[in-house]
């Protein structure tokens, strides 16, 4: 995987996603890492330790950062951490679906990588 993958979410959703789509696809691959906020983390505390990670995972191609509900104390952060990172781009609404598509289109750009999320969050969700 050439772009990072931070979920970014209220615990404990970002890990129990990972663990679900490690059993579906047999593994997960490798760049993508996960931050969980507690109630009452201060936020700044919560992105220092995204920003870390971030750094880590970013190997030059950039950070896409999964959140789980937009306006809310973890997709804050993310948004945060955007705004003072390059190449770091933000989508709330986490879904399994999105996670999967993602997670099975790793290998593309970031950007491309963005479309694919978005696409698998908005089909993956049926009536």
């Amino acid at each position: 995987m050439s772009v990072g993958i931070l979920l970014l979410t209220h615990r404990p959703l970002a890990g129990d996603l990972l663990k679900i789509a490690a059993e579906i696809l047999g593994a997960l691959p490798p760049g993508i890492a996960c931050c969980e906020v507690i109630q009452d983390t201060p936020p700044e505390e919560a992105l220092k330790r995204c920003r870390h990670l971030a750094a880590g995972l970013d190997q030059g191609e950039g950070v896409l950062v999964l959140t789980d509900l937009y306006g809310a104390t973890p997709a804050n952060i993310a948004h945060a951490l955007a705004a003072s990172a390059d190449r770091v781009r933000v989508i709330s609404g986490l879904n399994l679906p999105m996670l999967l598509r993602m997670l099975n289109y790793a290998h593309l750009d970031l950007e491309h990588l963005t479309e694919k999320a978005l696409s698998g969050g908005r089909d993956g969700v049926r009536e």
